[in-house]
């Protein structure tokens, strides 16, 4: 090993007490965390980390399993908060504030912090801290499953996100009811990767198209594992999410249902996924029930009493389709194919613009990928989160 000669006898002398001090407050446990959300590998334990102030004794457990990794590192807290242009009004939502070292630094920035956090022994850690900084005033807990909590009012939301509920999480924000001026958040980097993907990226995705519809996003920085106790087994990153001002117009059922068709074989040709018996007969039957329902939107029972029958009704006709219909039906489809020069394109090299496009000709022809039986997802926030992944 080599060893850098210090500068001064002080010097290290305060650096072994320092390293001393860490080893002793810092030390892994074997113990697992039961009902895990993905399987873990046998070596993949739980991080004890054991607070040093002198007025807490009880040591606080870091379950990797559940995603409690804490950023320590403070030069990187404070460009987090400078990227994110924090205003002394602004109202900032944060999601998985852990012990509050994000916190404290956002309360001296903002106004107020909306902080959810699903664990009480954060909660109570976090309320002791910012008592101690003079800032309870300006903090506010939700404590919930960010997922199932309301979110109020916020300008901004900056957080270091739990790795498990990064998807539905960001489609929450973008599809939410709440507008917001941008979203810093630190993400698992392949999964940042992910959502800066282009069209003809490896990565590019359903979950890509999905947010750049209604917003831009940025990288920031790239955050090493090594600045979080415990140490997570990848790198993450910082992105931020800006909502466009203008989106387009488009039924956001129909969006989520299309792209979940397109990129369910992102490599494949359009022509090949729309030509099998399987698709064919599914968009059939939604264009029939898709027809009966415009005839029922003028009628003033529709959704009321004969809901029950309109729906056995279509049962009824939809799974009655001819030979001969299906035949029609897949040549239409392939026509707009052709018509449009897509057949033999593949989703992964299509831009949003192109999927519009590509949709609106569909639609235009009676051909639709959403249920119209179905309720609308848009004020839905776990529909979003389950098309948008």
């Amino acid at each position: 090993m080599l060893l850098l000669k210090p500068k001064s006898t002080q010097l290290c002398v305060s650096r072994l007490i320092f390293w001393q001090n860490c080893l002793r407050n810092l030390s892994t446990t074997s113990s697992h965390c039961s009902g895990k959300v993905n399987d873990e590998e046998d070596d993949d334990k739980d991080q004890k980390f054991c607070d040093t102030k002198e007025n807490q004794q009880d040591p606080l457990y870091l379950y990797k399993s559940k995603g409690q990794h804490l950023l320590t590192n403070t030069r990187i807290l404070d460009a987090i908060v400078r990227r994110s242009n924090v205003r002394p009004t602004d109202t900032v939502l944060e999601i998985g504030p852990g012990t509050g070292n994000l916190t404290v630094k956002l309360l001296e920035a903002a106004k107020r912090v909306v902080a959810i956090e699903i664990d009480k022994r954060m909660v109570d850690i976090l309320h002791k801290r910012v008592a101690e900084k003079g800032l309870q005033d300006r903090l506010h807990v939700i404590c919930k499953d960010a997922m199932k909590a309301e979110f109020p009012q916020f300008d901004l939301v900056v957080a270091n996100i739990p790795y498990g509920i990064s998807s539905p999480l960001v489609a929450k924000l973008v599809y939410g009811r709440n507008p917001f001026r941008s979203a810093t958040l630190l993400l698992q980097k392949e999964f940042a990767r992910r959502l800066l993907a282009k069209p003809g990226d490896s990565e590019f995705n359903r979950l890509a198209v999905n947010v750049k519809l209604v917003a831009d996003v940025e990288f920031v920085m790239d955050v090493s594992k090594r600045e979080f106790l415990p140490c997570p087994k990848v790198d993450s990153s910082v992105v931020m999410i800006r909502p466009k001002a203008q989106v387009p117009d488009v039924n956001l059922d129909e969006w989520w249902a299309f792209t979940r068709t397109c990129f369910r074989k992102k490599n494949k040709t359009l022509g090949a996924t729309f030509k099998q018996k399987k698709k064919v007969i599914e968009l059939l039957k939604l264009a029939k029930t898709a027809l009966v329902c415009k005839d029922y939107e003028s009628d003033d029972d529709y959704g009321g009493d004969n809901e029950e029958e309109r729906t056995d009704e279509e049962d009824g006709f939809a799974s009655s389709a001819s030979d001969l219909e299906m035949t029609l039906f897949k040549e239409k489809i392939v026509g707009i194919l052709r018509t449009g020069g897509f057949e033999d394109k593949r989703p992964s090299k299509l831009s949003n613009e192109e999927l519009l496009h590509l949709l609106f000709l569909f639609n235009q022809a009676g051909i639709y990928f959403h249920d119209h039986v179905l309720p609308k997802g848009s004020d839905n926030v776990e529909f979003a989160a389950a098309y948008s992944s």
